[in-house]
């Protein structure tokens, strides 16, 4: 009979400020890694215009076209979209915070749900609290992890409606003040697209942008991206993961997360550089060659689950609001 389910709880730091400053001891010159990516702006440009161009496209085709559409290119596009706005949420686009704060805006256009200023605010956070059950967005809830279990197709259904339960989980988190000027403007700059979609294009250019973001977080290889980060998909104490296989080149390198967590200032196009900088810190490491074989695996394996994660607690002093720092 299978043990019973439950997080991994630990009582030591967050593994990435250790390794930061091994990373900066033994190579000072990775600083010089760091600094914003201009060309992320016209990626930026290139991917909203793809998804416009697509939704004009199908405005008129059937559902069973809209649909493979969707999964095979929408839900790439969109997940890049979603990098760039991790991008903006370090201020690696510009150096001037609300310019990225636009930029994270205009990106989150045909991902339909207002998510980019949102996830700002619980990233930078997810950051500095890794494993805080308090703070760390990226984190299921006990609920969730209890409904889900070990069944493959409860995590199928989980993955699919991933947006759903994110927002919820974010509903949960009451140190981390979500409303202010920006996510309104965020929030009203989302219903004004999709009605300007449905008036200007049609419904079904609204149904496709909505399948692409679904699809982009959820049940398909690119949303293996979410198991493939800190879940406990190997025995012993590491609990960040790289990814290092072909789809970084459409994924904007987003696979490389140790190395993001150990020095977060440096942008998608570098993180490469990092990582052959310091192959001491790195090649040991486990890491993962196919987000679809990862997908399979975190449906088909019962020992993978919602609680495969390590949690903290009592990281974060005192009872009041929370504010992320860039």
């Amino acid at each position: 009979m299978p043990a019973p389910l439950d997080f991994v709880r630990v009582d030591y730091p967050e593994p990435h400020r250790e390794r930061n400053r091994r990373l900066l001891a033994a190579h000072p010159e990775a600083r010089a890694l760091q600094g914003p990516e201009p060309w992320s702006a016209v990626v930026l440009l290139l991917v909203v215009g793809l998804q416009l161009a697509l939704a004009w496209l199908l405005r008129d085709r059937s559902f069973w076209l809209v649909l493979p559409v969707a999964w095979l290119v929408g839900a790439v596009a969109d997940h890049a979209l979603w990098v760039l706005i991790h991008e903006a949420s370090h201020n690696l686009i510009v150096k001037t915070p609300w310019v990225n704060s636009l930029a994270a805006i205009f990106a989150n256009l045909p991902i339909v749900f207002p998510g980019g200023i949102a996830f700002r605010r619980y990233h930078l956070l997810h950051h500095a609290w890794q494993g805080d059950p308090e703070i760390d967005a990226d984190l299921a809830a006990p609920v969730e992890a209890r409904l889900v279990g070990r069944s493959g197709i409860r995590k199928a259904l989980w993955l699919l409606f991933y947006f759903l339960a994110q927002g919820l989980r974010a509903t949960q988190l009451k140190r981390i003040k979500l409303w202010d000027g920006w996510y309104v403007a965020n929030v009203l700059a989302q219903v004004a697209f999709a009605f300007a979609v449905v008036h200007f294009i049609g419904w079904m250019a609204l149904v496709y942008l909505f399948l692409s973001s679904a699809f982009a977080i959820g049940l398909h290889p690119v949303g293996a991206r979410w198991i493939q980060e800190h879940f406990l998909t190997y025995p012993g104490s590491q609990e960040t993961f790289s990814y290092y296989g072909p789809m970084n080149v459409l994924a904007l390198n987003v696979g490389y997360h140790n190395e993001h967590h150990d020095l977060m200032r440096v942008p998608w196009t570098r993180l490469p550089a990092l990582k052959r900088m310091a192959p001491e810190l790195y090649e040991p490491l486990h890491s993962h060659r196919s987000w679809s074989a990862l997908l399979w695996r975190f449906l088909t394996d019962p020992e993978i689950t919602l609680y495969s994660r390590v949690i903290r607690h009592g990281t974060v002093g005192g009872t009041g609001q929370l504010e992320p720092t860039a």
